[in-house]
């Protein structure tokens, strides 16, 4: 009997997503992105300590509302992806009805956030109390949607009011509720998965979620889930307000992206492995187990 072979349906910066017929297998690569724009390096387990920090969350949370996770053993899976190449980096998942918004949560404010605030003070349009100092926490999170760009386009911020509209378009008579139960979802997760990584020394400052519909209409997390490449994580131990923090995510890359503008987007391989060490360190924290 021949092995069916699959190729990816759809390729984004860091993901590849495979249609298996009656469910998706989605794969992290170990490609890495910065300003939309895919790196010329690969991080080496990037991909399986993504996959394996999402699945920890998605059991965590699950009590808020379902994630499409059904399994991340290959075994599971179909015989073209029982190697190597998607050994502990894939996870087969629900087919769902993405949802065109990424669910943005702040909870302190820094990066794009505190340049806005400094300019206005506000952030996505939110105003927000005087005096606020760079990586101070919010009084309260605040959901800062956008929507979702292609490869090599920017995600757009856009108003809670406008997402109602986006929603309605694709869903009539549905786009309000719809909105509301992204935001309060939202909302919902990085409130109890901040809290909790708290106790465990990060500072979740900020992440994004995404979510889709099932065949009934029921809105289900989808996507990955609180990873370095989705969040901004920050060590507890030596956090101050008032200027930039370290951090677990791949900020590292971007600072240096930064500070060196004639890369072409090629990292030393010092910038490489301190990155795998950074990411590593923060599933250990979180999870409570080395990464294998």
């Amino acid at each position: 009997m021949v092995m069916k072979e699959y190729r990816p349906v759809k390729e984004g910066k860091v993901r590849e997503i495979y249609d298996i017929g009656d469910s998706l297998i989605m794969t992290a690569t170990d490609r890495i992105s910065a300003f939309d724009v895919i790196l010329k390096n690969k991080v080496t387990d990037k991909g399986a300590i993504l996959t394996q920090m999402s699945r920890f969350w998605f059991d965590f949370t699950k009590d808020i509302l379902p994630n499409h996770m059904i399994s991340t053993d290959t075994a599971d899976m179909p015989e073209f992806f029982r190697t190597e190449r998607f050994d502990g980096n894939s996870m087969k998942c629900q087919k769902l009805n993405m949802l065109p918004v990424e669910c943005i949560v702040r909870g302190y404010i820094t990066g794009s956030g505190w340049a806005s605030y400094q300019k206005d003070g506000t952030v996505c349009g939110i105003s927000l109390p005087e005096g606020l100092q760079e990586s101070e926490k919010l009084p309260e999170p605040i959901y800062t949607p956008s929507t979702k760009a292609e490869i090599g386009d920017h995600d757009e911020n856009v108003s809670y009011e406008r997402t109602v509209e986006i929603l309605e378009k694709q869903f009539p008579g549905r786009g309000e509720e719809y909105a509301a139960k992204l935001r309060d979802y939202t909302i919902a997760l990085y409130k109890k998965c901040a809290d909790y990584a708290y106790g465990r020394g990060i500072i979740i400052a900020d992440t994004k979620f995404e979510f889709g519909l099932d065949e009934e209409g029921n809105v289900i997390l989808g996507d990955e889930m609180l990873t370095p490449d989705s969040s901004r994580f920050w060590p507890l131990e030596g956090y101050e307000p008032g200027k930039s923090q370290p951090s677990y995510d791949k900020q590292f890359v971007r600072d240096w992206l930064k500070a060196n503008p004639d890369s072409d987007y090629l990292l030393p391989d010092e910038v490489i492995e301190k990155t795998v060490e950074k990411y590593k360190e923060a599933f250990a924290l979180l999870t409570g187990k080395e990464f294998r």
